[in-house]
């Protein structure tokens, strides 16, 4: 029996909302709050969430010295119209060059890395 459920994946950054209004336009969902907290609504009740951390520094990737901590694989049907859409909306490109892979990986404005998988 477990002793507890998922609840939601938070992300810390410097701007909450705005990060949240990044990956509603990825993944769909309704932005809900404001300030420090930020829920992402997803569909099918899931939460992604982001909190305003003060002083934050993006993670580093790759990195030896430096965790990424985590990452999200976000799986889409069509790499390259993924990539100009997450571009067109403030992703920077982290591990792209290699076309023949099935994933490529990106950071989000507020660097944390996330890949687009067409797995």
């Amino acid at each position: 029996m477990a002793i507890a459920e998922l609840g939601a994946v938070v992300l810390d950054c410097p701007d909450p909302r705005a990060l949240a209004d990044f990956y509603a336009r990825v993944v769909g969902g309704s932005v809900e709050g404001e300030g420090d907290w930020v829920d992402l609504k997803l569909p099918g009740g899931r939460t992604l969430a982001f909190q305003a951390a003060p002083g934050f520094v993006p993670p580093k990737w790759p990195s030896p010295e430096q965790s990424q901590q985590f990452h999200l694989d976000l799986t889409v049907e069509d790499l390259d119209t993924a990539e100009k859409e997450v571009l067109a909306l403030g992703a920077k490109p982290l591990d792209t060059e290699d076309r023949t892979r099935t994933f490529r990986v990106y950071a989000d404005p507020a660097g944390h890395p996330f890949c687009l998988c067409a797995c």
